[in-house]
């Protein structure tokens, strides 16, 4: 049962100290962008799948690899470009040559890891974005007419350059509406920038260390699952959505039944980072912006007076009171 033996995997407070102790060992390899962290551990502690955007260099493919040592994953970089075809990331059937004549064998492609950096996802052909998405959902990849099933936890972190838009295939938003959260990534402070410097190009490179290994994470999600959500916060959770699908000048379309299940997850799993066993309203409205900002279709009316998903989630938020 892993390294925590049964009864540890089985106590709610444990559990959530050794994944706070996850966290902690993480942010030693990552300067800043603490938030970030807090939000890829709370997809990772939900199953779901994270969009990042943002600049070029602030440390996705870092962030990715730190969190594989800390939980003892498996990781592949799959750097996405115009020519990717989908059995670059899935895998292909090969010919095998024996003393019995020729056989198939599949060749098992980079998808084939508990943790996928697909690094500017926008770059490839909706035909390859289409075979990673696939992938997320179902946790099989189908090549021929063999499925093969994904290992467990899988998790997928893309990214999208927010500056540069030749040569890309933005997502449709069925396909968006696939990852958990849609997370912004900012340029850092000052403070921050130095302290990157001195990290990556410093003779002391920090040491990450083994937290959990993969059935521990496991065991985390499934508690999670179990954290109550009382009926008064059900009911605001629900109303947050159905406000995206009310008249409102600067929406065209309102979030999907997922974005309902993503809030519900979430929310779960921020309490359980923050050692607490019930869902607050808190909890709603801080993860209602990753939830939300990609699965809400500005109108033409936001657009050319520059509103901004954050800002009609923010006015949503205001609406309802709580």
């Amino acid at each position: 049962m892993g390294e925590l033996g049964n009864s540890g995997l089985q106590d709610p407070a444990y559990m959530a100290q050794r994944i706070a102790a996850c966290e902690q060992e993480i942010q030693k390899g990552i300067i800043g962008q603490r938030e970030i962290i807090r939000q890829v551990m709370i997809a990772m502690l939900t199953g779901g799948n994270v969009l990042l955007e943002g600049m070029p260099g602030l440390g996705k493919t870092r962030l990715v690899s730190t969190i594989g040592s800390v939980f003892d994953l498996s990781f592949k970089r799959i750097q996405f470009t115009p020519d990717l075809m989908p059995s670059d990331v899935t895998g292909t059937n090969i010919i095998i040559k024996n003393e019995r004549g020729s056989a198939f064998s599949f060749e098992r492609g980079p998808i084939f890891a508990n943790l996928i950096l697909a690094d500017e996802i926008n770059r490839a052909t909706p035909k390859t974005q289409s075979a990673l998405l696939e992938a997320m959902q179902e946790h099989t990849v189908t090549v021929g007419n063999d499925s093969h099933a994904l290992a467990e936890p899988f998790f997928v972190l893309a990214t999208q350059n927010s500056i540069e838009n030749e040569g890309t295939y933005p997502l449709p938003e069925a396909q968006l509406d696939r990852f958990m959260f849609k997370i912004l990534v900012r340029f850092p402070s000052k403070e921050e920038l130095k302290g990157i410097v001195t990290l990556t190009e410093g003779n002391q490179k920090p040491v990450i260390a083994k937290q959990m290994d993969s059935v521990g994470l496991l065991a985390a999600r499934a508690l999670v699952n179990q954290i109550p959500i009382a009926e008064a916060v059900m009911d605001y959770l629900l109303e947050v959505v159905m406000q995206t699908h009310e008249t409102n000048p600067y929406i065209k379309e309102g979030a999907s039944p997922r974005a309902a299940q993503a809030l519900i997850r979430a929310a779960r799993a921020k309490a359980f980072l923050e050692k607490r066993f019930n869902v607050s309203f808190q909890d709603v409205k801080e993860i209602a912006f990753p939830v939300l900002r990609h699965r809400i279709l500005l109108s033409f009316d936001a657009i050319s007076e520059g509103i901004s998903e954050e800002d009609v989630i923010q006015k949503i938020l205001e609406r309802i009171g709580k």
